[in-house]
């Protein structure tokens, strides 16, 4: 079935919860005006479920209700992951069979953004969700920046330690913040790097849309819940690999 109904309390009936602020004190004009921006979404009927003041002249709402709207599954786009998964020591030795040298990795988070988590996840050795970071990796070398770095440090360090990759990090998205470093990045090292020698680029948060990687000018994005071997098996992928093909193609 690729046509599908939001389920709430039974399936199909189209039962879909909602949440956000309005810049209103908490009151019940404010729960009316939620259930009036609910309706003019198409939520209809709309109930607000939990309402609570969050600061002053500010209210954050839920609200429960039903939708009229189908979803067609066969016209939803995803990216697939188009590389093998591997493990540390697939990736180890592929790297060590390819490169003959470590694979160089530089990672940040840049502008004003000092939420590394999601960096750290990545690179520290004790990793995320049950994996070890690309510091694990013995054929990979890490140099974490951490936070709140300026786009040309990030430049000038790449340069100074070759890098094959800069991983950057961008969980602040207030105002497009993310979207706005990231592409102010991407320039950055198109401007500093002849074309065929420019490192990787690879941007990862929880606002990033996969699909969106040409238009911000990277390599890859990665979103919520990519893990540190995902990371990894990508940079063997697009670096390693890519390389060995290239090198075998101008031998034959």
């Amino acid at each position: 079935m690729s046509i599908v109904r939001p389920y709430g309390d039974t399936t199909g009936d189209g039962m879909v919860q909602m949440s956000f602020t309005l810049p209103l004190p908490h009151d019940k004009v404010a729960e009316g005006a939620a259930v009036q921006l609910a309706n003019k979404m198409g939520m209809d009927p709309a109930l607000v479920v939990h309402a609570k003041p969050v600061g002053e002249g500010f209210t954050f709402v839920v609200v429960y209700g039903r939708v009229n709207h189908l979803v067609d599954t066969s016209q939803v786009v995803v990216v697939e992951r188009d590389y093998p998964l591997l493990t540390p020591p697939e990736v180890n030795a592929e790297v060590k069979a390819g490169l003959r040298r470590r694979l160089v990795v530089v990672g940040a988070c840049i502008g004003t953004d000092a939420h590394t988590v999601g960096i750290d996840a990545i690179l520290n050795i004790k990793g995320f969700a049950g994996e070890k970071g690309l510091e694990y990796y013995r054929e990979i070398k890490v140099v974490n920046l951490g936070a709140q770095v300026s786009v040309p440090q990030l430049v000038a360090r790449a340069r100074a330690e070759r890098a094959d990759a800069v991983l950057v990090s961008q969980v602040v998205t207030q105002r497009d913040a993310h979207i706005l470093n990231t592409r102010e990045m991407s320039a950055a090292f198109r401007e500093s790097y002849p074309a065929d020698e420019r490192p990787l680029l690879v941007v990862g948060g929880p606002r990033f849309d996969e699909a969106g990687a040409a238009a911000l000018g990277v390599d890859r994005v990665f979103t919520r819940g990519t893990t540190p071997g995902e990371v990894a098996s990508f940079l063997v992928h697009r670096i390693v690999s890519s390389r060995t093909h290239s090198q075998e193609e101008q031998a034959s």
